[in-house]
């Protein structure tokens, strides 16, 4: 296990990452290649965020605020954020979930079951703000049940569950490796497979460890996997981008948001995972200075370690 230092780093690495990847996998969307969204990030007087770092704070204020999930507590905390920001991006899902609780007095998790046919969502937003629960709960047993408690307010599909549960993992184990001796892919990657409890999720981490194994390039890749803001068509890339580029936040980074699809989401699940694995420090400081709301994203990383010290 890392040493208490390195922990700190970690955890903001994590949310900090995440942010950084969901701005700047928003400027993506303009088309940039490499080297003109560098050169926008600079010219960027504050780098603003969308919901999946708004959903990822509001996760983290629950946590912090209760001292563990509950899953009421993080939903009305999503709700209050969103009727205070609900201009920043939010799919349809979270505001539909929002509208039948306040309208029909049902539970979150009622009210996310019922979406889409009664199936319930499928979509990546669990997995998007997944990043606090994977810090805070790194060492528990029941991780997978942590990250659907947190999934359930808004998405009750088994894969988008799933999919949430997977990427938690990925950002806990992160945390405990040392970034400075050899990346153990075959642990972590295989790791991956054994915790998805989805056949959909756990083919596609399959083909994620042998894409990244062969040497698949990311445009060839990203068609193989996915690009719809389904878990299991997004998720597997941002996978993909951290374990082709585990030792560069930057490499990272742009390997996920340079590729189509979803790409802010591309951007804040892949880092998380960096960020953690990486620390702060491998973020670039002038990034890191223009994250909006920088301050308070650090804040609650660093009351997530905290707390999780003195459990």
């Amino acid at each position: 296990m890392a040493n208490e230092i390195d922990l700190k780093s970690k955890f903001l690495g994590a949310m900090v990452g995440s942010a950084l990847g969901d701005v700047i996998g928003e400027l993506a969307f303009r088309g940039f290649g490499e080297a003109a969204l560098r050169s926008e990030i600079a010219r960027a007087g504050v780098l603003s965020y969308t919901d999946d770092t708004a959903m990822a704070i509001g996760l983290a204020q629950s946590i912090t605020q209760v001292g563990r999930l509950d899953g009421q507590h993080l939903g009305d905390t999503f709700r209050a954020n969103f009727r205070r920001e609900p201009w920043r991006g939010y799919a349809s899902g979270p505001p539909r979930v929002f509208s039948l609780v306040e309208g029909h007095g049902i539970s979150y998790s009622e009210a996310a079951r019922s979406l889409f046919g009664g199936q319930g969502s499928f979509g990546n937003g669990a997995a998007m703000r997944i990043a606090p629960v994977g810090l805070f709960y790194c060492d528990a047993p029941d991780l997978y049940d942590k990250a659907r408690t947190s999934a359930a307010v808004t998405h009750a599909h088994p894969v988008g569950v799933d999919g949430a549960a997977v990427l938690a993992w990925a950002v806990a184990q992160a945390v405990k490796l040392d970034p400075r001796e050899p990346f153990p892919f075959e642990r972590f990657s295989g790791g991956l497979v054994d915790f998805a409890r989805t056949t959909e999720i756990r083919d596609k981490m399959l083909l994620v460890k042998t894409l990244v194994a062969e040497g698949l390039p990311p445009r060839e890749a990203v068609g193989r996997l996915g690009r719809s803001v389904a878990v299991h068509e997004s998720m597997p890339f941002a996978v993909y981008s951290f374990l082709r580029h585990a030792g560069s936040f930057e490499a990272c980074l742009f390997c996920a948001v340079l590729n189509g699809g979803d790409r802010d989401t591309l951007g804040a699940m892949a880092c998380a995972v960096s960020g953690a694995y990486l620390g702060l420090e491998a973020i670039p400081p002038a990034w890191r200075e223009k994250l909006e709301n920088r301050q308070q994203v650090e804040a609650l990383a660093l009351k997530l370690i905290e707390m999780k010290s003195d459990r």
